[in-house]
């Protein structure tokens, strides 16, 4: 009576154990389910959800730094034609996009419209001076007059109005604006006017019929494309415009968005998953044919705007903007990297560094949420050499010449982190936890209760 007491005991625990096991196989597709319906109800654009508080929310501060490059040897420059000697200073750091989204519209339930209002307060606490800081750059008119009339305009204006190639102006005024004596004090500055103005409107879709569309911009001001490309592919808007994206990532796809300030969209590719404050995120980056000359990405071909400053075309590493910003600026990454050689060594001080000076975004990629990014641009005008600008007389050499470099980034807070963890990230793993421990518990019971089944049965024998 014992042994069949035993025997029963034991294939009870094996059928026990069995049916825990394949209980935890069962949570897995259904736990999986549960958290994807979970995210995709969580992730769409409508009031009530996680991503529409997130996304109307002006706690995690954006910030704008930026690095201004002082000419060390103007006067060698004009009499001796040398190269300009840059050396770097900052970060002179401003908070931005502290102003929540306005004119917020639903439309038609699948796409909601907003404006974003630009602001910049500066943060001498984060900053390595004053605004009032002084620097020798470039004359933004100088710069402007050259690349934007034909040479006989541009020749008479220059030398009856402007002394020099290079002039002294402090941080306030090289960013947000200066009126220029010499233009009948037309007001000009790298990112004039700027306080005040509006992006957008932008029109988005909810994802509420499709979460793989949500964030996904469908129109910006009103269109569905730009008009500063003149080919149909490099004018498309394609993308987020990068704050987050449609839910559950995969590794293999690029992730694109449109960036008003290079006047594009654009690509960034999966490059390793890292830990932020206890989330592991999904870091994509720039490659580094997102600006390489046609030669070697056919892609960017209709980028390419064929005039001197990029020799046809030929050189790597920049964006002409003029058509977008209406002055001949051209984009590049901080100090030329990715840049074909020829650009870089047109000016010394620079020192192009992958850390310091690449695009990076850090992306959840549960949620699809941009946790943190770095989006690092340099500013570039132009100027060459000249027989009839007398200030050019001794110029040898067309040179891109670099302004400064800004770095746009943000990082989630720590309460903010804590929060995305308590209301995502545990509950995923306990639900997974529930998963795996009947899984191993339900085994473990199942198998030891074989192997005491099998020595007790050889035993009876």
């Amino acid at each position: 009576m014992t042994c069949c007491d035993q025997r029963c005991g034991l294939i009870t625990g094996m059928v026990l154990g069995a049916l825990i096991a394949v209980l935890g196989g069962i949570l897995i597709p259904v736990g999986d389910l549960f958290i994807k319906n979970t995210v995709n109800k969580e992730v769409v654009l409508e009031n009530g959800t996680l991503a529409f508080d997130t996304w109307t929310s002006v706690d995690i501060s954006v910030y704008r730094q930026f690095w201004i490059y002082d000419v060390q040897n103007p006067d060698d420059v004009l009499a001796q034609g040398a190269k300009p000697k840059l050396a770097q200073k900052g970060p002179y750091t401003y908070k931005t996009r502290y102003i929540p989204k306005t004119n917020i519209t639903f439309n038609d339930n699948y796409t909601v419209s907003f404006v974003l209002e630009a602001g910049a307060i500066f943060e001498p606490s984060m900053s390595v001076g004053s605004e009032e800081d002084v620097f020798t750059t470039l004359n933004l008119a100088v710069a402007g007059l050259y690349g934007s009339f034909d040479h006989k305009l541009a020749n008479v204006l220059i030398n009856m109005f402007i002394a020099s190639l290079f002039q002294k102006r402090t941080v306030r005024e090289l960013l947000w604006g200066y009126r220029e004596p010499m233009l009948n004090m037309t007001m000009l500055g790298v990112f004039y006017p700027y306080n005040g103005t509006t992006d957008g409107p932008y029109t988005v879709f909810t994802g509420k019929d499709d979460v793989n569309n949500v964030a996904m911009i469908d129109r910006w001001q009103g269109e569905k494309s730009v008009s500063y490309w003149d080919d149909t592919y490099c004018n498309m808007i394609n993308g987020t415009d990068g704050a987050s994206f449609p839910p559950f990532l995969d590794k293999k796809k690029p992730l694109e968005f449109f960036s008003p300030d290079i006047c594009r969209s654009i690509s960034t590719v999966y490059d390793s998953t890292i830990d932020l404050k206890g989330i592991n995120v999904y870091r994509y980056k720039l490659p580094a044919e997102a600006l390489a000359s046609p030669a070697d990405n056919p892609d960017n071909q209709c980028y390419c705007t064929n005039n001197v400053t990029t020799n046809g075309c030929t050189m790597a590493g920049l964006l002409d903007v003029t058509s977008c910003r209406g002055i001949p600026v051209y984009i590049s990454l901080p100090h030329f990297l990715y840049a074909s050689e020829d650009v870089l060594q047109g000016v010394e001080g620079l020192s192009p560094n992958f850390d310091e000076h690449s695009i990076f975004m850090d992306v959840e990629p549960i949620t699809g949420f941009t946790l943190r990014f770095a989006k690092r641009l340099q500013l570039n005008m132009f100027y060459g050499p000249s027989k009839d600008i007398l200030i050019l007389n001794n110029i040898t050499k067309n040179t891109v010449f670099p302004i400064l470099w800004v770095n746009e980034t943000a990082v989630l807070d720590d309460e903010t982190a804590e929060m995305f963890k308590k209301e995502l990230i545990s509950r995923i793993d306990l639900l997974e936890g529930f998963q795996i421990g009947f899984l191993a518990s339900g085994s473990v019971i199942f198998v030891l209760c074989l192997i005491w089944f099998i020595v007790a049965s050889r035993k009876s024998k």
